[in-house]
């Protein structure tokens, strides 16, 4: 419902507008002169500083595209979870994979692999600490001192993985006084949720905080249509712990240790359509076309999946998957930073990170009651990184200049089992006509046939090292022109060993006689599979059997931007920039070993031309950009003609493509207890010269397509009020609304894969007192119930959406000390 959504967004907004301002008004009837001045200073917006260039200054002080947070705002628009910020920053785009690893995308630039190893063009980074797997992020938001959003290619300070920009989660660090905050939350879906900390001085020279939140729901939001079930509990928690000492007047020391475990259910998925190779076939389950016809979905509660009953039962070798439709996560992450000021205008940091992530899994994309695809992951990344950097002024500007490395251990794996999905019945079919030939050399019975080819895993070990040199440096040519230029040269080796393989001998026959039937003509009669060995097929060896690659690539990122002070409040400024992102190898389910072949890194330049304008005695901040971006080797997931299976997944480079558009946000401070805040992105993406495979296995050209996931338009308008009242009492409010046109999940433009367009809207009241330290609130989000989807993607059968969640409401109550 779009268009009801569009006017409810501006009516509602508008609307809390009039309310809001009608006190405001009534107070400046009798006001004097030197109070009306008195009001005026106060209606200036708040300048919030930032480190976006790893040191502090103002957000419009720096001569790039910034959208920044202040841990309160955050708070009031309850931002809870990464994909929150999409609607404060609507530039910045989160869609689901099937297997639940997010896809972050800003201005267009985006990777959307499936895959838990796969790193993102959007960086991400806490406390400067890079969280280079987007699935590190899965955890809950809490204690933020604030959060900036960095747009187009930052890798001169940030290094690999940052060609769209980067995230920068700031938290908050421990205070020398005492202080405290518990927060207790109830809402609809039986949600219960907890968040405090506790910070203050443990000692002469050291302080330290504890904050943690926990989140729980014990009723699903996703209810199945053909039985009396649910999914959608939610179940995670999140801690960070951390100390600030200075043992001496020139050295300064912080340490962390963060983390979060999750055990929420899985998100199912909504069958919409069949692939082209299954669209007519009689192998399709019974009653599954009939299910899809009378069951398209309208809204987010509709979805299906295999019964347990079902899902769970062996069949001769296939086992089933009896584990519950959940996550199973932990994440740790340990930081510890050392900065010695060697002189007034030398510092040296050293920064030492290590992470690890553990994912187990079960999660159903059938979208469906029957077994069409189900799986089970298992993943574990460990990630070591250390940073030293040396900082400094002069008298005309700063530099800073360093070195990093970096090592990271990868194993992904998962687990499949699709025993209804028509392309197992297929080949089933054509295997029971091979029985009597003599492909069959092991005596294979029809019986064994019938039940092949139900599970199967697809593993993959990975290891990456990098190492970079950096420098960076700012000289003010004139009292209002300053030059900023930044080089990093870095190198990236990565060594990749995986495939798929049989499991538990289920394999053993489809592949012994159908596969090794199909591949005679070309290759021979070829040596068969044992139990638990690969059946991914090299063509070059004529062999079923691991795939091994090496990766060992070198970048130059570099950034040179010029800054014009025009007046005291408006400073205008233009920069060119490359970024890379490093190469990547997939986690696919491999028939033949090009579908585990890697991508090479991709490389992005940017052209940016902007403004940051403060106006009315600074009481509107306006910025506004304009960028060109020139893409070469674009990483993308796309299909591989199969001999088999028609059409699977495989990584490729594209080798050009182009985005552009215009990206801005105003703040206006309409009174003293109402702000407003507008921003929007209008974006232009095209692929160019690209010809590949499409979803029937056949050649098609993609000149001229748009990139995934890439809307034309994306806005947001936020109104914060906060206001005091008598008896010491404050009263806050918050109004969001973010719009989003549509775009699409594959290149082709099938209309299956169109995500439409939608609006959400979401808001938030609460009453309390600053003295007494307490207060109430209520929320809402998605208030329209609006139905969207993030993400279509097919699992070579069915053709399936994932969901947003629905209207989500409930109350808060804080207790400060």
């Amino acid at each position: 419902m779009p268009g009801p959504t569009r006017l409810t967004l501006s009516l509602s907004v508008s609307a809390l507008a009039l309310l809001m301002a009608a006190p405001a008004l009534a107070q400046t009837g009798g006001a004097q002169t030197t109070a009306a001045s008195k009001q005026e200073d106060t209606l200036t917006i708040d300048t919030l500083v930032v480190t976006a260039q790893r040191r502090e200054e103002t957000a419009n002080s720096i001569g790039m595209p910034i959208q920044a947070f202040s841990g309160a705002a955050l708070q009031q628009l309850r931002v809870t979870d990464p994909k929150d910020l999409t609607t404060v920053a609507p530039s910045f785009t989160v869609s689901q994979s099937y297997q639940g690893v997010p896809t972050y995308t800003l201005r267009g630039i985006g990777f959307n692999t499936i895959n838990l190893s796969a790193t993102s063009t959007v960086g991400t980074y806490w406390d400067e600490v890079a969280y280079a797997y987007p699935f590190m992020n899965t955890g809950p938001v809490f204690d933020l001192e604030r959060v900036e959003v960095l747009k187009g290619p930052q890798g001169t300070l940030y290094g690999r993985n940052t060609t769209a920009g980067l995230i920068d989660f700031v938290t908050n660090k421990p205070t020398e006084e005492f202080e405290g905050s518990l927060t207790a939350e109830a809402g609809n879906f039986k949600t219960y949720n907890l968040e405090g900390y506790v910070s203050g001085a443990l000692g002469p020279r050291v302080q330290g905080r504890i904050a943690f939140r926990s989140e729980e729901s014990d009723k699903g939001w996703q209810v199945s249509n053909s039985r009396n079930e649910r999914l959608g509990k939610v179940d995670r928690d999140g801690w960070r712990i951390s100390l600030a000492m200075q043992p001496t007047d020139k050295v300064e020391v912080e340490a962390s240790y963060s983390g979060w475990r999750n055990k929420s259910d899985t998100v199912a998925a909504q069958a919409i359509g069949f692939t082209p190779a299954t669209a007519a076939s009689p192998f399709n389950a019974p009653g599954l076309v009939s299910y899809i016809a009378a069951n398209q979905p309208t809204k987010a509660s509709q979805a299906d999946w295999a019964p347990l009953a079902v899902r769970s039962a062996n069949a001769g070798p296939g086992l089933g998957i009896s584990d519950p439709l959940r996550e199973n996560d932990q994440f740790h992450a340990g930081k510890l930073r050392v900065t010695w000021n060697i002189s007034d205008k030398v510092t040296a940091v050293s920064l030492t990170s290590f992470n690890r992530l553990s994912r187990k899994a079960v999660f159903d994309w059938s979208g469906a009651p029957y077994e069409i695809l189900v799986q089970k992951a298992h993943g574990d990344i460990k990630s070591f990184a250390e940073e030293l950097h040396f900082e400094g002024v002069t008298d005309k500007g700063s530099w800073l200049v360093g070195g990093y490395v970096a090592r990271d251990t990868i194993y992904d794996s998962n687990r499949t089992l699709l025993g209804q999905n028509a392309n197992v019945g297929t080949i089933r079919a054509v295997g029971s006509t091979l029985l009597a030939t003599p492909f069959n050399s092991f005596g294979y019975t029809a019986l064994q046939m019938s039940q092949a080819f139900r599970t199967y895993e697809d593993v993959g070990n990975i290891e990456t090292k990098t190492w970079s040199l950096f420098a960076n440096a700012d000289h003010r040519l004139t009292d209002s022109l300053k030059l900023t230029a930044g080089i990093r040269y870095s190198q990236d080796k990565q060594d990749y060993i995986g495939c798929s393989r049989d499991f538990g001998g289920s394999m053993l026959v489809n592949v012994n006689v159908v596969n090794r039937a199909l591949f005679a003509g070309a290759y021979g009669l070829v040596a068969p599979i044992v139990q638990g060995g690969c059946n991914t097929f090299d063509p070059a060896t004529k062999s079923f059997g691991f795939v091994k690659s090496k990766l060992d690539e070198d970048n130059i990122a570099w950034r040179v931007a010029l800054d014009w002070q025009a007046s005291e409040d408006v400073l205008v400024f233009g920069s060119v920039s490359r970024g890379a992102k490093a190469g990547a190898t997939p986690i696919n389910a491999a028939n033949i070993s090009t579908q585990n072949a890697p991508a090479t890194q991709e490389l992005l330049t940017a052209y940016e031309l902007g403004v940051k304008a403060g106006l009315f005695g600074r009481r509107v901040q306006a910025n506004v950009s304009g960028f060109y971006y020139d893409y070469t080797d674009k990483q993308l997931s796309v299909y591989f003609a199969d001999p088999i299976y028609t059409a699977l997944s495989r990584l490729a480079n594209v080798p050009n493509g182009e985005a552009y558009g215009v990206d801005g946000d105003i703040t206006w401070r309409a009174t003293r207890s109402l702000t407003f805040i507008a921003s929007a992105t209008w974006l232009h993406t095209e692929v160019k010269g690209y010809t590949g495979i499409n979803a029937a296995g056949k050649t098609q050209s993609f000149d001229g397509q748009p990139f995934l996931y890439s809307p034309k338009f994306q806005g947001g308008l936020t109104a914060l009020f906060n206001h005091d009242l008598e008896n010491g009492l404050k009263l806050q409010a918050a109004l969001n609304g973010r719009w989003q046109d549509k775009s699409a999940a594959d290149l082709e433009g099938n209309p299956l894969f169109a995500i439409d367009s939608y609006g959400m809207l979401n808001a938030s009241v609460g009453i309390g007192s600053p003295e007494k330290g307490w207060e109430l609130s209520i929320w809402g989000r998605n208030l329209t119930d609006e139905y969207y989807w993030s993400a279509v993607s097919s699992n070579a059968n069915t053709v399936v959406r994932f969901p947003g969640k629905p209207t989500t409401y409930g109350a808060a109550l804080t207790w400060k000390f």
